[in-house]
């Protein structure tokens, strides 16, 4: 390269180089609020919480250029969740991220105009959340996770795995906008398998340890744990107490099982969360919640810890481990 050649190319490199940081600095930088219903230390939220920015950085957005995530992490009651959301709210979100029908509730009360992507409304519709699931008509569009017959599955494969199992207690919490339905499930489907479903309703944390106590003197054979925050986010506490009465527990959630827990069937949570980012990218955008269709689960996993199994002195049927989708050893 002659002189005068790479003179011109050092000034053009010289030119572009403060247009560009320009351009960068310029960039609207767009907000985004996320109500997180776990503990921020907790590593299942933040599994969710990775994938949600894993999602969007896919989608070409980068944090602290062009976007800003503010979470909001805990477990409470109504007050909280009102609170949180409130907070949220005063950061001036184009979007919130909800995760749990309770917090969807508080979030919409608290506006009628921010576009909300929800993921965990059992039923959008009956619980009014949106018109329709294909013209959700609002600011709320989301995903749900939960299958009506989740429950009646769950009793399914634990009878597969224990077959042994004559009586079953099932936890959930009754103040739920959906583990009440799951329940139902469960024991509508319970006679065909000649099981006896004993209720364990938790509707606080603090509930568990004496809720398992009053259990063991049922004698229950095995241990269905419905999804809701509160068993999610003391999971381990569940996973311990189970294990301390050599109780087969199956859970809808995949981190119970990296845990301890000894099965698991349900949707893959961190996969939504990166689903809703594509929501999020779409309203971000322009598009609107009220033209976006609320997706419904399709797409479940079981996952089966043989390390339990074996330590309950249980023996998986091939044809069960054959459909695993994750087996634990």
């Amino acid at each position: 390269m002659d002189r005068r050649a790479f003179i011109g190319t050092l000034a053009s490199g010289l030119l572009a180089a403060p247009l560009a940081a320009q351009a960068q600095q310029t960039e609207r930088m767009r907000r985004v609020g996320v109500l997180m219903l776990y503990l921020e230390n907790d590593p299942e939220g933040q599994r969710r919480a990775s994938a949600f920015r894993q999602g969007l950085e896919k989608l070409g957005w980068t944090i602290g250029r062009n976007l800003q995530i503010d979470y909001r992490w805990g477990v409470g009651d109504n007050d909280w969740m009102r609170s949180a959301a409130a907070q949220l709210l005063t950061r001036s979100p184009e979007v919130i991220l909800v995760n749990g029908s309770s917090a969807l509730r508080q979030v919409q009360q608290a506006t009628r105009t921010v576009s909300i992507v929800f993921i965990g409304a059992a039923d959008p519709v009956a619980d009014g959340f949106v018109r329709t699931l294909s013209r959700p008509g609002g600011n709320i569009t989301g995903f749900t996770v939960l299958e009506p017959s989740l429950g009646a599955k769950l009793l399914a494969l634990l009878k597969e795995s224990a077959p042994h199992v004559a009586r079953v207690a099932v936890m959930f919490n009754p103040d739920s906008p959906s583990s009440p339905r799951l329940f139902e499930s469960a024991a509508a489907a319970a006679p065909q398998f000649a099981i006896e479903v004993l209720p364990a309703p938790v509707r606080e944390p603090k509930e568990i340890e004496a809720v398992m106590a009053r259990l063991v003197g049922a004698r229950p054979h095995g241990l269905i744990v419905l999804p809701d925050p509160i068993t999610n986010t003391r999971r381990k506490l569940i996973v311990e107490l189970a294990a301390r009465h050599r109780l087969p527990a199956i859970h809808a959630l995949r981190a119970a099982v990296i845990e301890g827990a000894l099965m698991s069937y349900g949707i893959s949570i961190p996969d939504l969360f990166r689903q809703a980012a594509e929501y999020v990218d779409r309203i971000l955008k322009g598009e609107k919640p009220a033209d976006l269709p609320v997706q419904q689960p399709t797409n479940f996993e079981l996952v089966i810890n043989l390390k339990t199994a074996k330590a309950l002195g249980l023996t998986i049927p091939p044809s069960l481990l054959g459909r695993a989708d994750q087996v634990i050893e």
